[in-house]
Order: C-alpha cells, then structure tokens, then sequence
C-alpha cells in the first residue's frame, strides 16, 4: 500500500501514524488552572528529548471529532508547570480510565482512584503510585494546527525527580526488570516490557564494527542467516585470527552445516564464535 498523506482523512491517518509508530511511552500529565483545580490525562504523543537540560515534550492534541482542546493543553497555558507522571502495568488501568472525557474541573484523581501528592517545586500535584514522578516547568507550548487532530508540542524543563526505591537497583539506576513500563500502540493496544518481552543488545557508543558489507559473500548473501544475524556478525570489532578460528572449529565443528552451527551460536549470543564458525567453513 502507498497512500499521501494529504489525500487521507484526520482518522485514516491517526490510525497509521499510531498503528506503525509503537510502542510509545506514556505521559501521565498532572496539571492545575488558574484556580488550582486538579487534572490528570494521559498522552502517548510523548518523548525525552535531551538530558542537558533535561527535555521532555508531549502534544495534547485537539479532538478529531469536535476539534475541541485538551484540559491539560489549557491548564499550562494558564499555569506553565506540570508533573509528568511514568505509568507502569499496575496503575495503566486506572490511567486508562483517567483519559475519559470527564468535564472540565472534574477531579481524575478522585475519579481514578490515584493518590495525590504535593509537589515540592511546582504546583500541580504527584501520582503517588507512579514509580518515576517529575516535575516540570513548562518552557513553551507551540500549536501544530489548527483543526481536528493537530497536536500542540508542550516542551518541558525537569526540575525534580521522585523514584520509587523499589524500582532501583544496587547502583541506585531504574532496574528495567523492576518498573514494569507499559506503552501505548494502535487502537486498544497497550504492550508490557517485562518478562520474555525485554532483551538487551550492547551499545556500540566506542567500538566500531566491521560492518555487513564487510563479510565475505558466503555469509553476507546466506538465505540461512537473517538480517540481525548479519547485524551481530559485523558488528565485531576485529576479525578473527587464525587460532581463534580452529579453536572453535573443534568446539563446535560445522556438521551438520556451518550455518546451522552458527545460527546456534547466534541466537544464544555467541558471535564470535559464529563468525569463526562461518569463517572456517570455507
């Protein structure tokens, strides 16, 4: 399928920004008007954007249907602050149903069920059951658009972090395995990172790997091997020395096929003895 983008209607293109973008963090946006009056919504338009400063930015759009604004997006008009709240899977519930279009004034704390927490720079009020709590000051709110649809980009200054001690680990970092972080997809889709759901991959922030198209045409054109196997294979550094490559030959041997072997070795993150595997096969 190959559409423009200018030739879709505000829902049809909703529907594949948000089908295809994914998964996308949650901001859990606290906010107060101008009478101190209490706001909570959720909004998956949402992102870290520098850490010097701290930066992070989320839109609440205009509703497709009526082109009405947001709660939130008035409230930081009227007070430029706000509490970006990090939803985990035991509150994404109650988040969900905090995103009802209740009126304006309604208290989604109380109609949620959250606990609320007095800020210690800002005025809006802390999730108490987030694990992460940050609040903000509100730098600059630039509209997208005008019509159904259109977004409004709130960019947000951290002032102070609040995190749950459970969710740190010896060293005092946010464990991955601990916050349990769910994020947005398509339609009612949510997904969860956690359990066989979290992987990790090493950063190359120092080293430089030797590259896909560095690997002889054996390995590089394999209909065996997929696109991450040739990813872990050229993102070694160095190329094997000969010493290293008959001494995985009579570890792992090439029966009954080298690729095979090496697929094996792969998947349980051996890749260097996969490219000596691979190497030695020829």
């Amino acid at each position: 399928m190959k559409v423009e983008a200018a030739s879709l209607s505000v829902q049809k293109i909703h529907q594949l920004l948000l089908g295809a973008i994914g998964p996308r963090p949650i901001c859990f946006a606290s906010t107060v008007d101008s009478e101190g009056r209490r706001n909570l919504a959720p909004f998956s338009f949402f992102n870290v954007f520098s850490a010097n400063p701290p930066i992070v930015v989320f839109s609440p759009a205009r509703s497709g249907r009526d082109g009405s604004n947001k709660h939130t997006y008035e409230n930081v008009l009227e007070v430029p602050q706000v509490v970006i709240n990090v939803v985990n899977y035991n509150m994404v519930h109650q988040t969900s149903l905090a995103s009802s279009p209740f009126a304006k004034g309604v208290d989604e704390f109380e109609k949620a069920g959250f606990t609320p927490l007095p800020s210690e720079s800002v005025k809006p009020w802390r999730v108490a059951e987030s694990p992460v709590q940050m609040e903000c000051d509100v730098l600059e709110v630039r509209p997208l658009g005008d019509g159904g649809g259109s977004g409004n980009l709130v960019i947000c200054q951290v002032k102070l972090i609040h995190v749950h001690d459970d969710v740190l680990d010896a060293d005092g970092r946010i464990d991955q395995t601990k916050i349990d972080l769910v994020a947005r997809m398509g339609g009612d889709w949510y997904c969860r990172a956690h359990g066989d759901a979290l992987f990790s991959i090493a950063k190359p922030l120092t080293t430089v790997g030797l590259g896909v198209d560095a690997l002889p045409d054996h390995i590089r054109l394999s209909h065996k091997l997929t696109g991450n196997h040739l990813g872990m294979l050229g993102n070694q550094e160095t190329w094997p020395s000969e010493e290293e490559i008959q001494a995985a030959l009579s570890t792992y041997g090439i029966l009954p096929s080298a690729e095979d072997v090496a697929i094996r070795l792969l998947d349980q993150g051996e890749a260097r003895a996969a490219l000596c595997v691979l190497l030695g096969s020829v």
